[in-house]
């Protein structure tokens, strides 16, 4: 079920993403460049199931490995150690972070041939929508 996922996606639209990111406590320069990049998001699952999602800029690029329903240590591209787990769930791949008693989580699915990557912290969300490359 990951498969659908994989490929290269490029960032298109990105819906309230500033008060997410403020959200999560992310400061106010790196804020600026969050909203000024648009990367690209790869997504591959290996033979033995390990998924890879990249994301790709100019700016910064971040990677992450993973076996769905494990947890494993990430360090997000604004700087916080997490503890993430990802699982698919009703055909969505849920990403969720937890660090410093506080947890947020990225929910990513495929609707009308784009992917959407809505980012929820407590009442406040972001959706960020990207077209296959």
């Amino acid at each position: 079920m990951v498969e659908q996922f994989c490929g290269t996606w490029t960032l298109t639209a990105s819906e309230n993403f500033d008060d997410y990111m403020k959200a999560i406590g992310v400061n106010f320069a790196t804020r600026q460049l969050g909203n000024a990049i648009k990367p690209d998001l790869v997504i591959s699952v290996d033979e033995a199931g390990v998924v890879t999602v990249k994301s790709v800029s100019t700016f910064k690029s971040t990677e992450i490995r993973f076996r769905l329903n494990e947890e494993f240590s990430e360090v997000t591209a604004d700087g916080r150690s997490t503890k993430t787990v990802v699982s698919l769930e009703n055909g969505k791949l849920v990403q969720k972070q937890t660090w410093d008693g506080k947890q947020t989580t990225l929910e990513r699915e495929i609707r009308g041939g784009l992917l959407t990557a809505k980012c929820i912290m407590g009442d406040v969300f972001a959706v960020r929508t990207y077209k296959p490359a």
